[in-house]
């Protein structure tokens, strides 16, 4: 018997509110999804609890839920998943924090992605910091997602930088064992960025500069096991995100990079659908992650986010043309503009391949009254695999 294809399509943050300026519609209901609506009507929908209690609403939080790996179990950190993603090799004691480069004016976090700075600008910014404070080490990552790894750490209280915009950072700054060496991290990077090449050029060219760093969720070594192992599948993920290609590595599941992959809006979604059709040829399993919509989301920009469902949409448009097999089109939590940062709401999925329900768009309202019922996240992958069925509660 011919082995089912399985495809998950991961559009991050697409899942809002209604809004005013779009007549009482979510940006999900606003906008043109033909190809959504097809697998909605060809299949069946439900909403996905992706965030258990007790979590913060966070994407890796969530996409560890979705790819079936219970958090409670096996999350650590969102640090050590990107650590995994750029080949750093984590010791049994060291602490691995995600390192956002931030614009902070006036003691106030202006801009958590510093003008969305370049990989390469991130990258000379990040190696410039090395050396700087004693037992912690820097490493490049994408853009202004970068890494910073505590030799002997055991932990702190952070807080998201997304989470805190527009905010004053004093009362946010991290707390707990590490606080002090990452407060140090954070007071040696203002002195040394201030005046550094990457920065005077940005500001020549009226960008942001990178002011400082902000270290963030940090923790250790994880240990997921195999998918394969877990489902008899072959595996493979494509994200412009280390994140997301951390939790593969860690997975075993093969990591596909997309050149054109940015993780912002102006990510080449017509590549990814490309290299997804072609990924599926040897693969059981995909699960294709875009970005873009919960940066437009984060923005708080209305336009954007429509914009970047769309596009997700006409990428799997692309990809129906030539896969008939099993697909599931959801987010991983949801972004509301008007709080800018994400929500542990469940989240809405559509699925083609198993039932059909009379649902006819993949949207929060309409997926609240499909067959699936609210799920857990864990579950999506295990219905997808025929080893668990969805149900009603």
């Amino acid at each position: 018997m011919k082995r089912q294809k399985i495809l998950v399509v991961l559009g991050d943050g697409m899942a809002d509110e209604p809004l005013e300026e779009l007549g009482g519609k979510t940006p999900l209901e606003y906008a043109r999804t033909p190809h959504f609506d097809r697998i909605a009507g060809e299949g069946a929908c439900g909403l996905l609890r992706t965030i258990p209690p007790g979590f913060e609403a966070g994407s890796d939080i969530a996409n560890l839920s979705i790819l079936g790996y219970d958090p409670a179990r096996y999350y650590t950190g969102r640090g050590p998943l990107e650590a995994a993603s750029i080949g750093v090799e984590l010791g049994a004691d060291s602490v691995a924090y995600r390192c956002n480069l931030v614009t902070v004016t006036a003691g106030v976090m202006e801009d958590f992605t510093a003008g969305h700075i370049s990989s390469d600008e991130g990258a000379r910014l990040i190696r410039s910091l090395e050396g700087s404070v004693e037992g912690a080490r820097f490493y490049p990552g994408v853009s202004y997602r970068n890494l910073l790894v505590l030799e002997r750490g055991k932990g702190a209280e952070t807080t998201p930088p997304h989470d805190i915009a527009g905010q004053p950072i004093e009362t946010y700054l991290p707390l707990g064992w590490d606080g002090p060496i990452l407060r140090k991290a954070i007071q040696r990077s203002r002195t040394i960025l201030a005046d550094h090449e990457v920065n005077r050029d940005r500001i020549r060219q009226g960008k942001r500069p990178a002011t400082q760093i902000w270290p963030w969720s940090g923790g250790r070594r994880p240990a997921l096991p195999p998918f394969r192992e877990r489902y008899g599948l072959s595996g493979g993920i494509i994200a412009a995100v280390d994140l997301l290609n951390g939790i593969a590595r860690y997975a075993g599941m093969e990591v596909i990079r997309v050149p054109g992959a940015t993780g912002y809006l102006d990510t080449d979604y017509q590549a990814k659908a490309r290299y997804a059709v072609e990924a599926l040829k040897r693969l059981d399993f995909l699960y294709l992650h875009v970005e873009a919509p919960d940066e437009a989301g984060h923005m708080g920009s209305v336009p954007e986010k429509v914009r970047a469902i769309e596009q997700v949409d006409g990428m799997v448009g692309t990809i129906l043309e030539s896969f008939d097999g099993r697909i599931a089109v959801l987010p991983d939590h949801p972004t509301p503009i008007r709080i800018k940062t994400h929500t542990a709401d469940p989240v809405p999925f559509a699925v083609r391949g198993l039932l059909q329900d009379g649902t006819r768009r993949l949207t929060e309202r309409e997926a609240a009254r499909g067959a699936y019922g609210v799920m857990d996240g864990v579950d999506l992958v295990p219905l997808l695999t025929g080893r668990g069925r969805g149900q009603k509660g």
